[in-house]
């Protein structure tokens, strides 16, 4: 049964590493069971079976079923690896925010969902005015709508 969700990018294969075939990916998510051994991925050549993978300096360093030499690895310098949305009810994902209308603690409606800019101490909704909210001022997510729970004068500011 073929699911009618859109996959989702998870990460890429940066390049090969060493000579039996690993390469190097990097993820944009924070799902670690991605990569366990027997994960499959999909890609734009075709599905991709995780058979092992560890951390490396950042990144990660994986072996493909199928992918036993460095010239087959570094044919994936560049994939885009991609997978099914996670089911779990006590996270928010980016693909769901997305478009959503913004309200704040008063009721005021405050524009619509563009993008998530990721940034170190917390994701950043971005909405169509340009205004950025801290995804720890998420309140509450609910049929195509996001209320925050934002500090006095946070949407005044750069106006």
């Amino acid at each position: 049964m073929v699911s009618s969700e859109p996959l989702l990018e998870i990460g890429s294969v940066r390049k090969a590493h060493g000579l039996r075939g690993d390469v190097i990916v990097r993820l944009v998510t924070n799902r670690l069971e991605r990569l366990a051994p027997r994960s499959v991925l999909e890609t734009d050549g075709g599905p991709l079976t995780v058979a092992a993978s560890r951390s490396y300096q950042g990144d990660h360093l994986v072996r493909f079923e199928g992918v036993g030499d460095r010239s087959q690895a570094e044919a994936l310098r560049g994939v885009v690896l991609r997978a099914a949305a996670i089911d779990d009810a006590d996270e928010l994902w980016v693909h769901q925010v997305i478009g959503c209308l913004v309200v704040d603690q008063a009721g005021v409606e405050r524009g619509r969902v563009t993008s998530v800019l990721a940034n170190p101490a917390s994701d950043l909704l971005v909405l169509e005015s340009g205004a950025l909210v801290p995804m720890n001022f998420v309140e509450r997510a609910e049929a195509g709508r996001v209320v925050v729970d934002v500090p006095d004068g946070l949407f005044e500011l750069g106006t």
